[in-house]
């Protein structure tokens, strides 16, 4: 690929209130080629059937403002933890994770974006992550097409994925590899102890992240700057340049062709300079292409 060649999908989390083919027009008008959504209520375990309606809408609109589903990432409820020890929890989150990836098959969306779940201090950690494993193998046998994409995590509480070691070790229990991905979170990332502050520390991270995990499996990246220090493991994202991260790191992004064909996904703290943002990484990558 020569550096003319060099694509970006960058966006934001849109809203889809008032129905998931409203989330493609919000991606538009802040000057988005990619976006996140929530295609039910996040905080909720049920959400009624998608209207055929509404998915005709959410096809043709993605289609006329040019997002195909590589472009888009959407990301499951909040309540789902794929390794819940308790039998009962972990059947109703597996139920919902199935549901989460039959609304993107109608949807005509292939990736799906989760955190992997937590042990609640009532199993091991090896435990957990190979019921999280399974949680996925279960999903995959349930629901074709769809990739699951698992979120790196600041390391908050209970919440695993915060080592890429962790990602590793559910990969390579996942009988599909295929169907299996990472969305690898710079806030989370970097709360979770891992520098991506200056050039050298960032090559680092992710030089380590390709050496335990791969970088073929890096399918989608949330842009978010850190309000917590290094290592602190709490999961508090902020605007671009304006926590502990700094600048520099989303400019690497922007001119890294590693990063390039995947949802880079904007989560951070004021959705009023969202357009500002994306212009900002734009203009890092016109940089690289002048």
């Amino acid at each position: 690929m020569t550096q003319s060649q060099s694509v970006k999908y960058i966006g934001a989390h849109v809203s889809a209130a008032g129905g998931v083919e409203n989330a493609p027009v919000r991606a538009q008008e802040i000057g988005a080629n990619a976006f996140a959504l929530f295609t039910k209520n996040q905080r909720q375990w049920k959400a009624k059937p998608l209207e055929v309606e509404s998915i005709s809408l959410f096809k043709q609109r993605c289609k006329e403002l040019g997002f195909s589903s590589e472009q888009i990432l959407p990301h499951d409820s909040y309540l789902i933890n794929l390794g819940a020890p308790d039998p009962e929890k972990l059947e109703k989150s597996r139920a919902a994770f199935i549901d989460e990836m039959e609304r993107c098959e109608l949807l005509g969306l292939t990736l799906l974006n989760f955190h992997p779940g937590s042990h609640l201090k009532q199993c091991s950690e090896e435990e957990c992550l190979a019921t999280i494993a399974e949680s996925i193998n279960l999903a995959h046998k349930a629901v074709p097409n769809v990739i699951a994409v698992i979120e790196n995590t600041a390391g908050q509480g209970t919440n695993l994925g915060w080592r890429f070691e962790h990602l590793a070790s559910i990969i390579e229990q996942v009988e599909d590899k295929s169907r299996v991905g990472i969305c690898i979170d710079t806030c989370h990332t970097f709360a979770a102890g891992y520098d991506l502050r200056t050039q050298d520390a960032f090559n680092q991270t992710f030089e380590e992240f390709d050496r335990i995990v791969g970088m073929h499996y890096l399918r989608a990246m949330h842009i978010n700057d850190s309000k917590v220090e290094l290592g602190k493991r709490v999961d508090r994202h902020h605007s671009l340049g304006e926590g502990h991260i700094g600048w520099d790191c989303f400019k690497y992004i922007a001119q890294d062709r590693r990063f390039d064909g995947i949802p880079l996904i904007l989560e951070t703290i004021e959705p009023e300079i969202w357009h500002n943002e994306i212009q900002q990484l734009r203009a890092y990558h016109a940089n690289l292409l002048a």
